[in-house]
């Protein structure tokens, strides 16, 4: 159990320090990744970013997942071409969708980083943040995305996750960082005792009090 976001945090720092990191970049699926990472970047003195990831449901049915939008530079879109071609749809069919959720990712940028750009990954150790992960269909649409931005390695840090999750996100990372693997996984939040909702406000404000970029390879 982890008291709250932060100490989890606290924890994957702790177990990070340790690797040799080469001009680390920490990266943080928001909302309740950003606490989690926060002293993360801290601990390694390295940025904090944030990647910014939406479902693409199908009209009239949001639920179902029709693919996954990932923020630039370069965007990525990826579709469930079984879940289209079962419903008889293509991806012009959600054209509409896309360009909603595009508007979106924008507006959630502008909202949380002032419209900051990325921080470049190429040739860097980066880490990716949550703070958990249960069935992990976010996390990997996050890490298809990055592979294509050419960092170093992709380390995968999360507190507490399901095997079967990290079974199926392993592939696409260099290592996992995960303290917490229980044998009967429950919803993330049952491994905290604090797992508040994550407003709005207090992410524009950690990613305003974040480290920023060049910290990590001035140390």
């Amino acid at each position: 159990m982890y008291a709250d976001r932060k100490a989890a945090g606290d924890e994957l720092a702790g177990r990070l320090k340790d690797m040799a990191l080469d001009d680390p970049v920490v990266l943080a699926l928001p909302r309740g990744g950003v606490p989690v990472a926060l002293p993360v970047a801290r601990g390694l003195g390295a940025p904090l970013d944030l990647v910014l990831v939406r479902k693409i449901g199908v009209p009239g049915q949001e639920e179902v997942a029709a693919g996954a939008i990932v923020d630039g530079p370069p965007e990525h879109v990826y579709f469930n071409e079984g879940i289209l071609r079962g419903l008889g749809m293509t991806q012009d069919d959600i054209a509409d969708t896309v360009a909603t959720k595009r508007a979106e990712l924008a507006e959630r940028r502008q909202r949380w980083l002032a419209g900051r750009p990325p921080i470049p990954v190429a040739g860097r150790d980066t880490i990716l943040v949550d703070d958990g992960i249960a069935t992990g269909a976010t996390v990997r649409a996050a890490l298809m995305a990055l592979r294509d931005r050419a960092p170093a390695r992709i380390l995968l840090a999360v507190p507490v996750a399901s095997q079967e999750a990290l079974d199926d996100l392993s592939p696409l990372v260099d290592r996992v960082v995960c303290p917490l693997v229980p044998r009967y996984f429950r919803a993330v939040g049952a491994h905290y005792d604090r797992f508040e909702q994550v407003p709005d406000r207090e992410v524009t404000a950690m990613m305003q009090d974040a480290p920023a970029d060049g910290t990590a390879r001035n140390q």
